[in-house]
C-alpha cells in the first residue's frame, strides 16, 4: 500500500469518528429540549376563549374528573389562545397548583396527594372552571 492510501485512510476514520462524535452531541441535546406528551385527562378546546362555554360546562373537557389519591392529571391546551389552570375560583386561586400561561399545545401537570373536591379555573377567561373530585 502506499503511504497516500494510508492516510487517505487515517483521514477517512477520522472524519468518521468526528462526525460519529458531532451526531452523538447533537442527538443528546436534542434529546434535552424534547418534551414529553402526556395523554391528557382534561382539554380545553378551541374557541373557549371567548364567552358561552360555560352554557355547557364544555370550556375544560370533561368539566369534572374523579381520581384517587396520588393520581395525576393532565391538562392540555388545545386552543389557539393562551389559558392557564389555576386551583381555585377566579378572584379567590387557592395556592394548591397555578400552571402559569399554557402557549396553545402545553400541557400542565399536578398530583394530587389529599382528598377532596378542587376546584380550578382560567385566570385569563374568568368563565372557565372546572373540578377535580379526588377520592
Amino acid at each position: 500500500m502506499s503511504k497516500t492510501k494510508i492516510s487517505i485512510g487515517i483521514i477517512s476514520g477520522i472524519i468518521l469518528v468526528i462526525m460519529i462524535v458531532l451526531f452523538l452531541i447533537n442527538n443528546s441535546e436534542l434529546e434535552e429540549k424534547l418534551v414529553v406528551m402526556m395523554e391528557p385527562d382534561v382539554i380545553m378546546p378551541t374557541k373557549v376563549s371567548r364567552p358561552g362555554c360555560e352554557e355547557t360546562n364544555s370550556c375544560y373537557i370533561p368539566s369534572l374528573v374523579t381520581i384517587k389519591i396520588g393520581d395525576q392529571v393532565t391538562w392540555s391546551n388545545e386552543d389557539s389562545a393562551f389559558h392557564s389552570v389555576t386551583s381555585g375560583f377566579y378572584g379567590e386561586p387557592s395556592s394548591l397548583f397555578d400552571s402559569g400561561y399554557l402557549d396553545p399545545g402545553q400541557q400542565f401537570s399536578f398530583t394530587f396527594k389529599d382528598e377532596g373536591l378542587v376546584d380550578y379555573f382560567c385566570t385569563l377567561h374568568p368563565w372557565m372552571k372546572g373540578q377535580v373530585l379526588v377520592e
